[in-house]
C-alpha cells in the first residue's frame, strides 16, 4: 500500500503518488499466503486445436500443428497450455461429444503425436493441461450404443439416464427441462422391437446423452481416464460442467423451465450444482495427489463451474476439491468501473479465503471475442478497451488464462454466411444469437491472404471455418513487428508479472481516484489504474508508467487505458 506522497520507481526519475481524498469505503482484500502450486500465478493460453495449427493441409488444426508453434508460446511468456478435446469425436459439437475418452481423433493425429507434444512442451518448460468432459459423452460411444441395444432397466441403461415417458402411451418427455443449446433435453429411443420407447436425457445436443453419475461404474470408468492421462505426463485437466453431473435423483419438473432458454450457463438447480458433485471432486483431487507423491510436480484440476454467485464457486476450491475454477463474473462483467470492482472484491473476498487463488478469464472459445464485446455501439472503443481490460486483469492476484488469438487483438467474425456455421447452437434454434463459430475462425500467422499460414501453402483443403481477409491486420508475423501490438503488451505484461517481486503479494487495495477510474496497488509498491471515462484524468503516480495499453503521457490516464506504475514507501 502506498503510504507517503513522495515514493521512487525503480530506473525513473522521482515520481510522485498523487495523493487523493480519503476514501472511508478503501479497505485491503487478502487472500491466504500463497503456497507452492505453479497453478497459483500462472499464465495459460488455450489452444481450440481445430483452430490453431494445421500442419497437414486438410484445413483442421492439430497436435503436430501445437507443437510446431509452442516456440511462439514460450516467446509470447506463458507458464502452460490448455487444450480443448482432441479425443476420438463424431465432432457433432466439435470435440465435446467424446466417443472414446483415451485415444486421439485421427484428425488431429495419435498417441505419437500427443507424446512428442508433451515432449516439446517439457523441453520449453510448459506446462500441458488436457480437456475432461465427465458430464456427457458422444451417442457413438460404445456404453451408448450399448444402451441403446439393451432392454429398459437393463446395466447397460444404467449407466445413463434413460427414463418412461409421460401422457398415455409415453409420447411426452419424463420431464419439463431443457436443453442449453435449444430444446427439450429428452430424446425418445426406438427400441428393439421397432416401437417408440423410453427417453434419454441431454443437457446440450441430442448426440451428448448425459452419464448417470449415481451408477458408480461412471466414477471408476473416470479415475481409469484420469490415469490414462496422468500416465502419459499431462500437468493438469480442465473439466468441462464441472457443476453438472449429479442430477436431481427424481428428475422432477423445474419450476422455471423457460430459464434454460435464456442462457447456456447453469441455471436449472435440479440438473447442475447438485451436492454430490464435492464427492468427485475430492476423489479426484485424490488422485491428482498420489501423483504428486510420487515425483513432486503438482497436478492441476481447473473447472469450468458455472454457478451464481462467487460464494457458490468458492465451494468447488475448498482445499481437498479442485485447485481452481474459472471466475467467469469478470469475462461477463460491461466495460463498467463499479461493476469491475465489485465483481474483483466479490472473487478475491470468496475465491481466495478458501486457500486458493482466483482464476481470472476475459474470453475463451464459447464467447465473442473480447476486442468486439466491449466495443459494443462504438466498434472503435472496442481495441482499447481490451487491451485495457487484459492489463488489469493480469494485475490482480492469481491465475488467469488467455483465449488463442486475444494476444493478436482479433475480433469476433459475424459475417459467416448461415451454410457455413457449424455451431450446434444454429442448427437447434435456428439463431445466430449465442453462436460461438465467430470466435473459433482458425488463427492468422502469416502473410496477407487466406489461409495466412494457417495451413501450408499447398494445402489442398481450405480452413475448416472462412477467415476473413481483414485478419491479415492480425497475423502473429504483423503484429510482432509491431511493438505497440496487443502481443507485445501481453509480452510484456507477462515479463513484468514474472520479474517484480510485487506480484509475489496476496493483496490489493483500491484507491480513490475518482468516479471513472479504477486504481488498486498490489502489495507494497504496484499501481494499476484503468479510466473507464470518456476523457483523460489525472494519474495516481506522477511519471511515465512502466506499461500502459495506449499512449499514456507522464501525469495522464488516457480514456479507456489501463497502466502499471511501480513505486516504493521512502
Amino acid at each position: 500500500m502506498v503510504k507517503d506522497d513522495h515514493v521512487r520507481a525503480p530506473g525513473r526519475s522521482s515520481p510522485t503518488v498523487r495523493r487523493t481524498s480519503p476514501d472511508r469505503s478503501a479497505r485491503t482484500t487478502t487472500s491466504l499466503l500463497p503456497g507452492k502450486g505453479w497453478w497459483r500465478a500462472a499464465v495459460i493460453y488455450q489452444v481450440y486445436v481445430r483452430s490453431f495449427s494445421d500442419s497437414n493441409g486438410d484445413g483442421i488444426g492439430d497436435l503436430a500443428g501445437v507443437r510446431e508453434r509452442l516456440p511462439y508460446l514460450k516467446r509470447l511468456g506463458v507458464d502452460g497450455v490448455w487444450l480443448n478435446p482432441f479425443y476420438v469425436s463424431p465432432q457433432h459439437d466439435h470435440g465435446y461429444d467424446i466417443a472414446d475418452h483415451c485415444a486421439v481423433d485421427p484428425v488431429y493425429g495419435d498417441l505419437e503425436d500427443f507424446a512428442r507434444l508433451v515432449d516439446g512442451c517439457r523441453l520449453l518448460g510448459l506446462k500441458l493441461v488436457v480437456d475432461t468432459v465427465p458430464n456427457h459423452c458422444s451417442s457413438w460411444h460404445p456404453w451408448f450404443q450399448q444402451a441403446l441395444a439393451a432392454a429398459p432397466g437393463s446395466h447397460e441403461r444404467a449407466r445413463f439416464h434413460f427414463a418412461d415417458g409421460r401422457g398415455e402411451t409415453g409420447e411426452l418427455p419424463p420431464n419439463n427441462w431443457r436443453v442449453m443449446f435449444g430444446g427439450p433435453a429428452w430424446t425418445r429411443v426406438v427400441e428393439a422391437d421397432g416401437n417408440p420407447g423410453q427417453w434419454y436425457l441431454h443437457m446440450f445436443t441430442t448426440e451428448q446423452p448425459d452419464f448417470n453419475w449415481r451408477n458408480p461404474a461412471i466414477a471408476e470408468e473416470f479415475e481409469r481416464i484420469l490415469r490414462f492421462w496422468l500416465d502419459r505426463g499431462v500437468d493438469g485437466f480442465r473439466i468441462d460442467v464441472a457443476a453438472g453431473l449429479f442430477k436431481h435423483p427424481l428428475l422432477p419438473d423445474s419450476a422455471d423451465p423457460e430459464a434454460d432458454e435464456r442462457t447456456r450457463d447453469s441455471v436449472n438447480p435440479l440438473a447442475w450444482n447438485q451436492p454430490e458433485v464435492h464427492q468427485v471432486w475430492r476423489a479426484w483431487r485424490a488422485i491428482c495427489e498420489e501423483y504428486t507423491a510420487r515425483d513432486g510436480r503438482d497436478r492441476l484440476l481447473v473447472g469450468e463451474a458455472s454457478v451464481p454467485t462467487p460464494a457458490q464457486q468458492a465451494e468447488y476450491v475448498r482445499p481437498d476439491e479442485l485447485h481452481q475454477a474459472f471466475f467467469f463474473h469478470l469475462l461477463h462483467a460491461p466495460w463498467d468501473r463499479e461493476h469491475v470492482q465489485r465483481v474483483v472484491d466479490e472473487a478475491v473476498r470468496d475465491i481466495a479465503a478458501t486457500g486458493s487463488t482466483v482464476t481470472w478469464v476475459l474470453n475463451n472459445h464459447d464467447q465473442v471475442r473480447t476486442v468486439s464485446r466491449f466495443a459494443g455501439t462504438d466498434p472503435v472503443a472496442g481495441p482499447a478497451r481490451a487491451a485495457a481490460a487484459a492489463l488489469l486483469m493480469l494485475a490482480l492476484p492469481g491465475a488467469a488464462y488467455i483465449y488463442q488469438g486475444e494476444e493478436l487483438g482479433l475480433p469476433e467474425v459475424t459475417d459467416l454466411p448461415d451454410e457455413l456455421i457449424t455451431d450446434p447452437i444454429f442448427h437447434r434454434t435456428g439463431s445466430r444469437t449465442g453462436i460461438r463459430d465467430g470466435c473459433r475462425i482458425p488463427m492468422p500467422w502469416s502473410g496477407g491472404h487466406a489461409p495466412f499460414g494457417f495451413s501450408p501453402d499447398d494445402a489442398p483443403a481450405r480452413p475448416w471455418l472462412p477467415q476473413p481477409e481483414h485478419f491479415a491486420a492480425h497475423t502473429a508475423e504483423r503484429v510482432l513487428a509491431d511493438t505497440g501490438s496487443f502481443w507485445h503488451l501481453y509480452r510484456e505484461a507477462l515479463q513484468l508479472r514474472r520479474t517484480m517481486p510485487q506480484f509475489g503479494a496476496d493483496s490489493i487495495r483500491w484507491l480513490d481516484c475518482g468516479p471513472d477510474v479504477l486504481a488498486l496497488t498490489r502489495g507494497d509498491g504496484l499501481v494499476c489504474a484503468v479510466n473507464f471515462g470518456v476523457g483523460p484524468v489525472p494519474a495516481p503516480v506522477d511519471g511515465a508508467p512502466l506499461i500502459a495499453s495506449g499512449p499514456c503521457p507522464p501525469g495522464v490516464l488516457p480514456a479507456a487505458t489501463a497502466a502499471w506504475w511501480a513505486t516504493t514507501t521512502s
